[in-house]
């Protein structure tokens, strides 16, 4: 790199990642040459394991109606190859259960349904509301339906689906949950927060044997509804719908969207918290995931020196969704708590790696499985920018994209905090080491995947630099970040080495106009000819399998949200398709302009926690 380059970027990696060394934590590109050694505690991923349960039915009553079914094809006691013969192909050969949550751990005592302080229990029990007008089913995934819950498509079409996924009806056999937890909300301990919205409906075991829980996000009050209504509008659960099944198809670790409904039923909101409330309707997104439990599952419990529920929920958690922790290991905490670290890290990386921000990044919002959950106003970042912030209402721009690493250590340590009561003096310095590793884990990670977007095989000691020196120009000349990378696994090295960038390249036409372009791409091609036995088509085929074309920016979020709100979800459709493959041209996609610049009339977008 040339000299005045290198002094340029070197205070690039601080500008990144945000804030002032003195008052945050930060995480400069030296920590990729820092040579620490790991614990031996940390393992490298995490699998659910299915737990079999039988029906539990007492009698609580609730607004929903029951809807009858008889026990599943999924049935454990079944053989393999029954269970996987074929898809369901009526609600009435599949069912839900609770019971692998409420039989272990405790549920509140009080069964109405109201707003109040609840303690010594993990779990309410809460029935939904249903919608009082027409429901309207707008999307349903198939591969969530097929692969997961193994149902078929055309069950989506029957009166008994949609009454299961607006919260008209439960299963019969299943007890619907609001999870109770607390959390830290911008820096700050919010106290009892909870599934105010939200309800498990119950839990499904399917023929792979995996077991996945079921939740509706829109369905009506809890006991931790606080002063909100229940409700959630069109607007977010279309992104929400969108956004989640995006990242799964982006390799990234999410809960997963299977369902989303449309109401008549009004709902006000004041959008930007500035007086003006508006109409809006109802809607339901029917979410699953391995599991809810977040970092504020834990927080409360030992914020209210309910220490023994911690350790029944720790251990609760640790025998279901990390087999790779023996629960009976004095110890498993530290155990469980260095793979949480080393998750983190990784999902965070990946986040970074396609210019996601996800808006709130609360302790309640991060999942201990390390998955991304609780979608709200978060974005893809279009113009480089690392104090991007796609959440309006969050003034202080604590989650800004380049925030998010150390926002991640924040929450982990809260997480630490959460478990110092069950540690003994040993542990408690052990789980101290390791959170001082997460730096070193997460850049680890971020190098490794930009380096692969970058299309660099090997190790070469010039790679951070050469990477620093490319966001330092796309941050100047405001480039694409999504399609500059795609742009560079498109154009050839010998366009590159040309310097002349041919129209269709927009992006890396932006960046060329930087003064400091040039030695870049020097520098680019140089290393690129260390790739031992590799050809610049091979290259390009490389980069294009990791460099997405297609990322659910805002403008294309809104555009689709627009003409739902007129009851036209052609766009949303769109979307769904395009965004099961967002590393393949797409012709209907081109015709949109999802690869082209940001419209004009989107500039100005915003976002925010309204929803």
């Amino acid at each position: 790199m040339l000299q005045g380059a290198r002094q340029t970027v070197l205070n690039f990696p601080s500008a990144f990642l945000g804030g002032n060394r003195t008052q945050r934590i930060e995480f400069p590109f030296c920590c990729l040459i820092w040579r620490l050694q790991l614990p031996p505690l940390l393992f490298l991923g995490v699998t659910c394991h299915a737990v079999v349960g039988s029906l539990w039915r007492p009698s609580f009553q609730g607004n929903a109606n029951l809807l009858h079914l008889s026990r599943n094809r999924s049935n454990p006691e079944q053989g393999y190859c029954e269970r996987g013969a074929r898809l369901v192909s009526s609600l009435d050969f599949w069912t839900l259960s609770s019971e692998n949550l409420i039989a272990v751990l405790p549920t509140d005592p009080v069964k109405e349904n109201y707003v109040r302080k609840v303690k010594n229990c993990v779990f309410s029990v809460a029935f939904p509301t249903p919608f009082q007008s027409r429901v309207r089913l707008v999307a349903v995934s198939k591969a969530v339906l097929e692969d997961i819950l193994d149902l078929d498509l055309s069950v989506s079409e029957t009166d008994d689906f949609i009454q299961l996924v607006s919260g008209g009806k439960i299963v019969f056999g299943s007890i619907p949950l609001a999870h109770r937890y607390g959390g830290h909300q911008f820096g700050i301990w919010a106290d009892q927060l909870g599934d105010g919205r939200a309800h498990l409906i119950g839990i499904y075991m399917n023929r792979q044997g995996e077991k996945w829980e079921l939740q509706l996000k829109g369905s009506g009050k809890t006991p931790y509804s606080r002063n909100g209504d229940g409700r959630a509008i069109l607007r977010s659960s279309v992104r929400e719908f969108l956004c989640s099944e995006a990242l799964h198809y982006l390799g990234i670790p999410t809960s997963r969207a299977a369902s989303l409904v449309v109401s008549d039923d009004v709902v006000w909101r004041d959008q930007f918290y500035n007086g003006n409330l508006a109409k809006e309707r109802g809607a339901v997104v029917l979410r699953v995931a391995k599991s809810w439990f977040r970092i504020g599952s834990l927080e409360i419990l030992t914020h209210y020196g309910e220490l023994d529920l911690l350790r029944m929920l720790l251990d609760f958690i640790i025998q279901e969704y990390f087999p790779l922790v023996d629960v009976k290991e004095p110890n498993r905490y530290v155990d469980f708590f260095s793979i949480v670290v080393f998750e983190t890290a990784q999902l965070i990386a990946l986040w970074m790696s396609v210019g996601f921000a996800h808006g709130v990044c609360n302790t309640d919002n991060f999942s201990l499985l390390s998955i991304t959950i609780d979608y709200g106003p978060f974005g893809f970042m279009e113009a480089y920018n690392p104090d991007f912030v796609p959440n309006t209402s969050d003034d202080e721009r604590r989650y800004k994209i380049g925030n998010q690493a150390n926002i991640g250590m924040f929450n982990l340590n809260k997480l630490l905090q959460a478990i110092n009561p069950l540690l003994n003096p040993r542990q408690k310095q052990l789980a101290t080491q390791i959170l001082k590793e997460y730096p070193v884990l997460y850049y680890t990670r971020f190098r490794e995947l930009f380096k692969a977007k970058l299309g660099l095989l090997g190790k070469n000691e010039g790679d951070d630099d050469l990477i620093a020196f490319l966001l330092h120009l796309m941050e100047k000349t405001e480039a694409d970040f999504t399609m500059t990378f795609r742009q560079l696994s498109e154009i050839t090295q010998s366009q590159l080495q040309e310097l002349v960038i041919p129209q269709e390249f927009w992006a890396l036409k932006m960046i060329s106009k930087h003064r400091l372009f040039p030695a870049w791409v020097s520098q680019y091609l140089s290393r690129l000819k260390s790739n031992i036995s590799d050809s610049d088509s091979e290259r390009r085929k490389r980069m294009t399998a990791v460099n997405p074309r297609y990322v659910l920016k805002n403008w294309m979020a809104e555009s689709a949200v627009q003409k739902a709100e007129r009851n036209d979800f052609s766009e949303v459709h769109l979307l769904q398709q395009v965004l099961r493959h967002p590393f393949q041209k797409h012709s209907a996609a081109e015709r949109a302009g999802y690869s082209s610049p940001t419209p004009s009339w989107a500039r100005d977008l915003r976002v925010s926690c309204s929803s």
